[in-house]
């Protein structure tokens, strides 16, 4: 693991929070005017939602969906490449990759300022539950890549070393450590996240409460910022059969302590800023030395299945 170059104290991010639409080019022209209000405010870093060019297609099991999918570098990677480039900023967006006959992939791809592909995470964990069928879509990430790093490998990028995650992956803390161990400066979490339409008001709060505990968790554990960008809106399940999700939006920013620095509403459109100090990371970890106390050599059982 080599030191990133040496940056300025002050990063200033924004998480873009959109409704999505059925028609691609529609969900992507909103992205992108969001991404230009971002910019406009000083956002050096955008993170956007996952899926974010589509409507959430996982409510059911569908084989045409796949023609959906491509490849990276795609359409949707060269047209967030051209805006990273004119606006001069990185921009974590998501696409669902083809990566051949029969393997998709739930991708998040970052575009450096110049827009070219900085790099790509490829979903680790995949749900499999009422309304969120992603395994009949989707194959995990390798857990090593072919250069031989592990499928959790921050991606360098001018701004700083990001830690992409995606959605699910969010409830593994394994995942947030991993990543902080290989050295990312930042942990994000493109989400898409909503509740069962016919779930009660305490059932609703429950689930939003666990969603945002254990991310600020992740921050807490690994004296990281954390960044979850997550969409918004109601989307009916196209076969009928299923209730339909109401995403939760609430995309948030939380500093290496927990700390909310920004969180946006359940339901509003929202260009979510926010400005992360880089110094504060390593200030946190002077006093709270997690990584140091760490018991490495008891650790072993963590890679079984059930402890018998």
């Amino acid at each position: 693991m080599k030191p990133t170059a040496t940056l300025p104290d002050k990063l200033t991010l924004a998480a873009i929070q959109q409704a999505c639409s059925s028609d691609k080019q529609i969900s992507l022209a909103t992205t992108e005017r969001l991404v230009r209000e971002a910019a406009a405010q000083g956002a050096e870093l955008v993170l956007l939602q996952e899926l974010h060019a589509t409507l959430y297609f996982c409510q059911t099991e569908d084989v045409s969906v796949f023609e959906l999918a491509e490849p990276i570098p795609g359409p949707t990677t060269d047209r967030l490449g051209k805006l990273a480039g004119e606006l001069g900023i990185v921009i974590v967006g998501s696409v669902f990759e083809r990566r051949m006959n029969g393997v998709y992939h739930n991708t998040a791809v970052v575009l450096e300022r110049d827009g070219s592909l900085a790099g790509i995470y490829r979903k680790m964990h995949i749900p499999d539950d009422p309304g969120f069928y992603e395994k009949f879509y989707f194959t995990p990430g390798d857990a090593t890549c072919n250069d031989g790093r592990s499928g959790f490998t921050p991606i360098d990028t001018s701004v700083g070393r990001l830690g992409v995650l995606v959605c699910w992956d969010q409830w593994y803390p394994e995942a947030a450590r991993l990543m902080a161990l290989a050295g990312a400066e930042l942990l994000i979490y493109p989400t898409a996240i909503g509740w069962d339409v016919t779930d009660d008001l305490d059932e609703r709060n429950r689930q939003l409460e666990a969603w945002v505990t254990v991310q600020r968790g992740h921050a807490v554990a690994n004296n990281l910022p954390v960044i979850a960008p997550n969409r918004i809106g109601g989307e009916p399940d196209p076969s009928g059969q299923g209730n339909g999700i109401l995403f939760w939006g609430n995309s948030f920013v939380c500093g290496p302590q927990g700390e909310f620095l920004a969180r946006a509403d359940d339901s509003s459109e929202t260009v979510l800023m926010a400005t992360i100090d880089r110094r504060r990371s390593e200030t946190i970890r002077r006093i709270w030395p997690h990584f140091r106390d760490r018991r490495i050599d008891a650790f072993g059982d963590i890679l079984r299945r059930v402890r018998d």
